[in-house]
């Protein structure tokens, strides 16, 4: 490693964790964790979701392992091929060579997750109301209102 006229390389310039992650092809992960509902459609997007990547040194040849709920493993089983050939060609190259399903025991609510029930409700607006902030005890109520209608759609 050396520098030129007290340049760096760009290399020397990131963060250690963000270079490990760029030499693992964590980019490339991430790209397709951004993009994986535009790359398999919606149908198979709401079925499975990538879990991890396994590559070799070239960033081929790799092994693509998709979380799959229960009842879902033989539609997606069905769609290797097809998920694989719009992977590779997102990337324009032999990126993914093999995938693998990791079967979930019960499908993931995230709604039902944050969803406030009517016990939470209550508390939080009996703490809003004891604001003394008028400006803020309204705007806070305006968030809460809007949460909540958000979350009945």
């Amino acid at each position: 490693m050396y520098s030129i006229q007290g340049l760096r390389t760009v290399g020397n310039s990131l963060p250690r964790a963000v270079n490990k992650i760029l030499k693992k092809g964590g980019h490339n992960y991430s790209s397709i964790l951004n993009n994986w509902t535009e790359i398999v459609g919606k149908k198979i997007s709401k079925i499975c979701y990538p879990k991890s990547i396994k590559t070799n040194k070239e960033f081929a040849d790799g092994i693509l392992f998709l979380n799959v709920g229960h009842g879902d493993q033989l539609e997606v089983e069905y769609s290797k091929k097809d998920i694989k050939d719009k992977i590779n060609s997102f990337f324009g190259y032999t990126f993914i060579n093999q995938i693998k399903i990791i079967l979930l025991d019960d499908k993931i609510n995230i709604k039902d997750k944050n969803f406030l029930n009517y016990k939470e409700n209550k508390n939080y607006n009996k703490k809003i109301n004891e604001i003394e902030n008028l400006g803020l005890k309204k705007k806070l109520n305006k968030l809460a209102t809007q949460f909540i209608n958000k979350k009945l759609k």
